[in-house]
């Protein structure tokens, strides 16, 4: 099993993963701030789920413009045997737009193929994402990228994703680390108990 799923919770019991009210304030701060390549970046984040170190390989020929999705190279199926693998994970339209936008994607011109989107380390990746996590009063263990990455998984198992889906999307080689978002939380495990009060 991946190690970053073994629980939605810390040893305390502190929730790991953004609520979908927090998933909103986020995206909603990193749109707020002028940075826009911080906005996209975070909002890459939120539509997809993906890994600050896969973000970051995002580069133009990693968009798919006809089935409006990016490609991911999956990092963390490595070692000997392990042969690189790519998932791809559809985008709004809109946002397809926006990063065309804000990086001009489509224009060979101004940015080679190959260019990373954002040339920051992992470290200002983070610093970035935690910036707009304070922008969003969002404090707590949930508050960072994997919280991000949780809240997107947790989204889907709200929205009945199905679950070989959703394990694609999120990269993980095993089912059963996909199926820890199957839990039931929040307001749906309200409604769930509140059936036989």
């Amino acid at each position: 099993m991946d190690s970053e799923a073994f629980s939605l919770f810390d040893e305390r019991g502190h929730r790991l993963y953004l609520s979908p009210d927090e998933r909103s304030a986020f995206k909603a701060a990193a749109k707020a701030q002028g940075d826009r390549e911080t906005r996209t970046f975070c909002h890459l984040l939120t539509y997809t789920g993906c890994r600050i170190s896969e973000a970051l390989e995002t580069t133009p020929q990693r968009i798919d413009w006809q089935e409006q999705a990016i490609m991911f190279r999956t990092l963390k199926k490595r070692g000997k045997k392990a042969a690189t693998t790519y998932r791809a994970v559809p985008l709004p339209a809109e946002f397809l737009d926006e990063l065309d936008f804000i990086h001009h994607l489509r224009d060979k011109n101004r940015i080679p193929a190959k260019q990373p989107l954002w040339s920051w380390h992992r470290a200002t990746a983070w610093r970035k994402v935690k910036g707009i996590m304070t922008a969003a009063d969002i404090e707590g263990a949930q508050a960072t990228a994997k919280g991000l990455r949780h809240g997107f998984g947790v989204a889907h198992a709200l929205n009945k994703t199905p679950l070989p889906l959703l394990q694609r999307w999120m990269g993980h080689s095993k089912q059963e680390t996909t199926a820890i978002y199957m839990q039931a939380v929040g307001e749906e495990a309200r409604q769930l108990a509140g059936a036989v009060w």
